[in-house]
């Protein structure tokens, strides 16, 4: 006899044994059933599989069906085919709790060698329990749609969002609708990338929830019926970080906050300190941490702020400016019981090296090697890009030997970060040189590495070569973008070579950017030279209250009361005599605490200036092309002299409705600065304020620069003094334009010191630097000092240029006119001797 008969008689001997046994003992009965269960196993375990099965002699009931689909034993494949082979059963039809248990067994078995195939077996299931109509409760769709969002199948989890609705329009009753459902469904669309939708969803269900919460009295503790849920609700921001879209953030953000129940997780609250934070509302991530700090206190279900919420904390002020106090809150952070991790060393070594802290960056490179964690890529780029801006040329060279001995790999962006330092250092040679020789080995360039070279080489007036580069650029397969594009028609119209526009056209082919950028340009002449609205005549572009000199006073009510100073005088009375801060001695975070407790709840606080400085292509598509044009069109305008062409230009898209950003601000701040236009500037930078439009490095620059042509050197000064106080840094632009400022203004030893402090801070002086104080030494009459500073110029390495060659000729007129004087003395003196 065969095996199938042989399985087949054994399920027929179960069932005349059950058939036998019915009215006897309830444990005859519970064996017999269990035997038929067992042979049913052992049959679907077979070669034949549900071939082994005899319909007649088996007797299906729901009970029965629901142990067979729960024998672990049993394969997934082969339930699916006794589930299949009981639906032809003509006196057998499954109920919902069949359909349930199928589906459940599914989603457990759902591994990803057969996941494709098994989700397309439960979109088969679900078809054919509409045919029965059978309708299933909420926690099996809920596991439907956890299990398609879970392999990353987010159109197919929409699909059964449509079978669930279509269920619920065959429910009587409204109290079948299940909240909790619709979470699984918020993330499959932000996942899938339909934010829109999403937020729709959002924003109609979380008043849905708000009735249903009201006519309940108060919400379940088991997360039922619950919408939108803590998971859902960081997927949501998550995305929305990422997008950009801060106004959404912020609306979902208040609206959660609104109802004191609905409470954001750790996971939550370090996402919003961490978006809040990179869009400059530092006040904001300040007062979530002082948030999660009082939650913690008491909660069993809350455990306050993590290390990733330090690790926020630390980006957020970095990225604020606030490298200081995030040195101060790192401190605080190593005794607090969290211990740091690679990403809290990157964070600060990639804020230090941005803001000139080079020595603080070097430390905690030591310190991260000590305690085991090896640099990545990333670390030594940031600390490569610290020492070339702090003109530290020796010291980034080693760095980079160092790099390369330790087996770290330099990526395309190492090299464009030497390349870019190089030529800024003024070795173009050794950097052109670096680029050829990198290009020779092929992996180790990119467009950037083309665009960095573009833009230097043209820079230079050396435009055929730049035109030469974008052809062989185009033949190694890089994209030209909006970067090199419009550096190339900045130089081409500051060189006079405006003409050679055909030229780069020929060199850039494929898409449409330089098509796009030419008929923007041309649609830009028209506007400007077309006919514009005489409503505002006579009325100043940057309208202004108060004077230039006032910028203390501004600076005082448009930035916040943060500094690292308070930690090191400590929190006693203000001038006014109020009362200090109280901060718990026990805390394992007082810094923090302190910096917390400053925030008023009605104040807003702005950061200082932003750690990064503005970029002229914000690089983000279509959304920033046409102010991207506008600041590559200001640039071109300006650098021709053109002001009142470039005002005319930002008073035309600005009525468009393009939103100026901080480098159009502070192009036009730059130049009205320049040409003692100060009421303008000032007028611009209360319209920077007005617009919530962060200042940079630049926008100080630009503040110390003014002052100095006012002749308002104490105000330099005193700017200075409360940049540093409230926790700014140096570059080595404002280091220039302050010892600038104060050698015009006969305060030279305040020059000196300023000098002695910018080589104290850990940044080597410049071309720039040395000439300015040979200048300001010659023109004061201290020749002697003058010659020193020559003498350390080229002590120093550093090379001169055109402007040291002036600068020398007026040195050595000053001395002959020194020497000529002492001659007519000694000629004098020798006349009343004879």
């Amino acid at each position: 006899m065969c095996s199938i008969c042989n399985k087949k008689l054994a399920i027929t001997s179960a069932y005349l044994f059950f058939r036998r046994n019915i009215g006897t003992t309830t444990t005859s009965t519970k064996l017999g059933s269990f035997l038929i269960i067992a042979s049913i196993a052992k049959a679907l375990s077979g070669t034949g599989g549900i071939r082994n099965l005899d319909g007649d002699s088996i007797p299906l009931s729901e009970s029965l069906v629901l142990q067979v689909l729960r024998r672990n034993s049993i394969d997934i494949s082969k339930k699916l085919s006794f589930f299949q082979w009981c639906s032809l059963r003509p006196d057998y039809k499954h109920s919902a709790k069949t359909y349930s248990q199928i589906f459940r067994s599914v989603c457990l078995h759902c591994h990803k060698n057969q996941q494709q195939q098994l989700l397309e077996d439960i979109l088969n299931l679900l078809g054919f329990m509409k045919q029965d109509g059978v309708v299933l409760d909420s926690a099996t769709y809920k596991l439907l749609l956890d299990a398609f969002i879970r392999c990353g199948k987010f159109s197919s989890a929409l699909k059964i969002l449509d079978y669930y609705e279509s269920d619920l329009e065959m429910k009587t009753t409204a109290d079948h609708l299940n909240l909790d459902i619709y979470n699984s469904v918020l993330v499959a669309l932000v996942r899938n990338d339909q934010l829109d939708l999403a937020l729709t969803i959002f924003f109609k269900l979380f008043d849905a929830s708000n009735v249903s919460s009201t006519d309940n009295g108060q919400r379940n503790n088991n997360n039922h019926n619950v919408f939108p849920s803590a998971f859902a609700c960081n997927e949501l921001f998550v995305a929305l970080r990422k997008a950009e879209m801060k106004e959404k953030f912020r609306g979902i953000f208040d609206k959660l906050r609104e109802k004191h129940n609905c409470l954001l997780d750790t996971w939550g609250y370090n996402i919003c300190i961490h978006a809040f934070g990179c869009w400059g509302d530092l006040a904001m991530s300040l007062r979530l941490f002082k948030e999660m700090k009082e939650k913690s206190v008491g909660s069993s279900g809350f455990y306050g702020p993590d290390l990733c919420t330090y690790n926020s904390l630390l980006h957020v002020l970095c990225s604020s400016g606030k490298v200081k106090d995030a040195l101060l809150v790192w401190e605080e952070l190593k005794g607090s019981g969290h211990e740091p991790d690679a990403f809290s060393y990157r964070i600060l070594i990639q804020g230090c090296s941005k803001s000139y802290l080079i020595d603080d960056a070097t430390k905690i490179l030591n310190e991260m090697q000590y305690n085991g964690f090896r640099p990545d890529t990333v670390v030594y780029n940031s600390l490569l890009d610290g020492f070339l801006k702090a003109r530290k040329l020796a010291e980034a060279c080693h760095l980079y030997e160092k790099m390369i001995d330790e087996g770290v790999r330099a990526s395309c962006w190492t090299h464009n970060i030497l390349i870019d330092g190089l030529f800024k250092n003024g070795r173009g040679e050794a950097a052109y040189t670096l680029f050829s020789d990198l290009k020779k080995k092929g992996q180790f360039v990119d467009g950037i590495t083309y665009s960095i070279v573009i833009m230097h080489v043209s820079r230079e007036g050396l435009i055929e070569d730049a035109l030469d580069l974008v052809k062989e650029m185009q033949i190694r397969g890089f994209p030209v973008d909006l970067v090199t594009l419009t550096s190339l028609l900045i130089s081409l119209y500051k060189h006079d070579r405006w003409d050679w526009t055909d030229r780069l056209m020929k060199h850039v082919r494929g898409g449409n950017l330089m098509p796009a950028v030419l008929k923007w340009n041309a649609n830009m002449e028209a506007s400007v030279k077309g006919p514009q609205s005489r409503e505002k005549d006579y009325t100043p572009i940057f309208p202004s209250t108060g004077e230039f000199s006032d910028i203390l006073q501004f600076l005082s009510s448009s930035s916040g009361v943060i500094g690292m100073n308070l930690a090191k005088e400590g929190v006693g009375q203000n001038d006014k005599g109020t009362s200090k801060i109280d901060v718990d001695p026990w805390s394992s975070s007082p810094y923090m605490d302190l910096l917390a407790e400053q925030v008023d709840s009605k104040e807003h606080l702005s950061s200082l200036f932003f750690l990064s400085r503005a970029k002229r292509i914000e690089e983000k598509g279509i959304d920033s092309f046409d102010i991207d044009m506008v600041n590559t069109y200001l640039s071109i305008f300006l650098a021709k002299g053109k002001l009142s062409l470039a005002c005319k230009l930002f008073e035309i898209f600005r009525d468009m409705g393009v939103n100026p950003v901080s480098y159009t601000y502070n192009s036009l701040l730059s130049s009205f600065v320049k040409k003692g236009y100060f009421n303008e500037a000032w007028g611009v930078l209360q319209e920077m304020d007005e617009k919530d439009c962060h200042s940079d490095i630049a926008t100080y620059n630009m503040i110390i620069q003014g002052l100095g042509k006012l002749g308002r050197a104490d105000l330099a000064s005193a700017v200075l003094e409360k940049l540093m106080k409230q926790g700014g840094y140096l570059d080595i632009v404002m280091y220039n334009t302050l010892i600038n400022a104060l050698g015009k203004a006969g305060r030279i030893d305040d020059a000196n010191k300023l000098f002695e402090q910018m080589k104290v801070s850990g940044i080597n002086p410049d071309v720039v630097t040395y000439n300015t104080l040979i200048e300001v030494h010659s023109k004061a009459g201290r020749l002697k000092d003058a010659y020193k500073c020559l003498k350390m110029m080229l002590d120093a390495g550093c090379p001169p240029n055109h402007v040291t060659d002036t600068t020398l000729d007026y040195l050595e007129r000053e001395i002959e006119k020194v020497r000529y004087q002492k001659a007519s003395m000694r000629r004098s003196d020798e006349g009343d001797l004879s």
